[in-house]
């Protein structure tokens, strides 16, 4: 049995990671942080385990085998460099960290103590990413040119989305860190290729302290470009992808949950709608996976550091009001 400790239950998933461990066969919650005592001790409660108010004890218990991490994003670093230098295994939300410059030294701390990382990164995992890579596998598109994916919801205007989303220190953004890491990485995953030059635009409709609507645009090597949308503010936005290439196009959410494609090496003249592949296993599962097999989430850990690198080429465009080289990012 691995046994897990929640640290803090400041991110909205924080419940739906605890009822994941609580349904997995291989893993029990045995203990509670919580950098706000009083959350802490209300979900230790709730679990019926002892919440630690230190930390550093918490991680010294040799009873504890593994974390999972929903602490505020700009403490990731400090809390799960401690976490693998004490052996722990540890599962995460996005984003792994706010700066490439953590995310290196999270991973290192992490090889160097020889234990399980995996970042939350659920729409990888998803029937419809699984399906698209099929139709992008057959060659039905040809060279991709252009990626576009969107998610976005209303959380700022309907108010419902907790107000620590909206601190800038904590989050180190709004909605493009937080649900736009789901279209960054689909976009980078779609297009292939490490994107080489960033440029972003944001928008404060509510005039909170971060953007509430928010636009990424990725280039690479090769030429093509990538749209990253994402939103806090829009009532009825469907979540699309759009990926076109010299030879044919795709949907999908447009608004339905359908993979439709259109070929020219097919002959198509109508859309039609790909096979459903199945998706893969939740991250939590891999999680677990990893740890009792030995593995190491190699491509999850990859694509985890990418996307902070895309994060803050971002936010660096936004900030310097200019496109930013990957290459400037360390």
């Amino acid at each position: 049995m691995i046994r897990v400790a929640m640290l803090s239950y400041w991110h909205v998933h924080a419940w739906d990671y605890t009822r994941e461990a609580q349904a997995h066969p291989a893993t029990e919650i045995v203990a509670v942080w919580d950098e706000i005592p009083a959350r802490g001790e209300e979900a230790a409660s709730k679990l019926g385990v002892p919440f630690i108010s230190d930390l550093d004890q918490l991680l010294a218990r040799e009873d504890i085998d593994g974390v999972i991490v929903d602490t505020p994003t700009n403490i990731h670093r400090d809390v799960m460099v401690k976490a693998a230098q004490a052996g722990k295994h540890i599962f995460t939300e996005k984003v792994l960290a706010l700066t490439t410059k953590e995310v290196n030294e999270i991973v290192n701390a992490v090889e160097e103590a020889g234990v399980k990382l995996t970042v939350s990164l659920p729409r990888l995992n998803d029937w419809y990413t699984a399906s698209i890579e099929k139709v992008l596998e057959s060659g039905d598109l040809g060279k991709v040119t252009m990626v576009r994916v969107r998610l976005s919801h209303n959380g700022a205007t309907a108010g419902w989305l907790p107000e620590h989303f909206y601190s800038l220190e904590e989050c180190g953004g709004g909605a493009l860190i937080d649900l736009g890491c789901h279209p960054m990485y689909l976009t980078r995953l779609f297009l292939g290729e490490l994107p080489v030059q960033v440029q972003a635009s944001y928008g404060y409709v509510t005039g909170k302290d971060v953007e509430d609507n928010a636009i990424s645009v990725l280039t690479t090597g090769s030429g093509a470009i990538g749209i990253v949308e994402a939103g806090f503010v829009n009532a009825h936005s469907p979540f699309t992808i759009e990926i076109h290439g010299t030879e044919g196009s795709l949907l999908y959410g447009t608004p339905d949950a359908k993979v439709l494609v259109r070929s020219n090496k097919n002959g198509e003249s109508e859309w039609t709608e790909a096979g459903q592949e199945s998706g893969r296993i939740k991250a939590f599962e891999q999680w677990a996976d990893h740890i009792q097999n030995g593995t190491t989430a190699v491509d999850n850990i990859r694509m985890a550091q990418e996307l902070t690198m895309l994060m803050e080429a971002s936010n660096r465009s936004v900030a310097e009001k200019r496109a930013v080289r990957l290459e400037e990012i360390r």
